[in-house]
This record gives C-alpha cells, sequence and structure tokens, in this order.
C-alpha cells in the first residue's frame, strides 16, 4: 500500500521564510548561509547555491520561531541528513534540500 507524502509528516509544516547557516558535518568545507521555504519540529526545506548529496550529514543554525514551538523564539543547532535535493519553490538558480533532524540542541533564548 503506497502512502501519500502529506500523509506520513508527523509535525505541521511551516512556510516561513528564516535566515540560516549550513555545513557538512566534520567538514573543513566553509558553512553557507541559506534561507528557510519551510520547517517543522521534525526536518527543514532551504534554498541554496551549494551542491549537498542525499544522505550527507549536516549541522544547520537557525532561529527557530515561536510559531514552530510555542515557546520564545530560541537559537537552534540542529543535526541531520539530507533527505531530498530538487530545484527550489522561490527561485529556479537555486537547489532546493530537504533535510530531517536527527538531534538538535537549543544554545539560548533570543
Amino acid at each position: 500500500m503506497k502512502i501519500a507524502a502529506a500523509d506520513r509528516r508527523v509535525a505541521r509544516r511551516h512556510y516561513f521564510k528564516a535566515p540560516l547557516r549550513v555545513r557538512i558535518w566534520k567538514s573543513a568545507i566553509p558553512e553557507q548561509s541559506a534561507e528557510s521555504e519551510n520547517l517543522s519540529e521534525g526536518g527543514i526545506f532551504f534554498a541554496t547555491d551549494s551542491l549537498f548529496r542525499r544522505g550527507t550529514t549536516v549541522e544547520i543554525l537557525l532561529r527557530m520561531p515561536e510559531e514552530i514551538t510555542g515557546e520564545p523564539t530560541t537559537e537552534w543547532l540542529c543535526t541531520g541528513h539530507v533527505v531530498r535535493v530538487n530545484p527550489a519553490h522561490s527561485t529556479p538558480v537555486k537547489l532546493g534540500v530537504g533535510v530531517q533532524f536527527d538531534c538538535y540542541q537549543i544554545l539560548r533564548a533570543k
């Protein structure tokens, strides 16, 4: 039995543009700036000029908005893995990268 992608979601997706920084985990490659297109407690989809391969472990630093957590905005360091790479919705020149969070650390309240 095939389940539609929308039916598999555990957390509500929020279409929210927020700046973030992303880097490949344990890599000497410098971090890249990007912008979220949507995010949830379980993952994020962002637009970038950089190429990320499916399965790559990444670290993402972002300010998690109150709309998602129900708590005041805080800075989160999330570790996750790339589950999808395709053209970004916001612009045809960038790639859209979907990351599923594996763990996160709340750094400080803003």
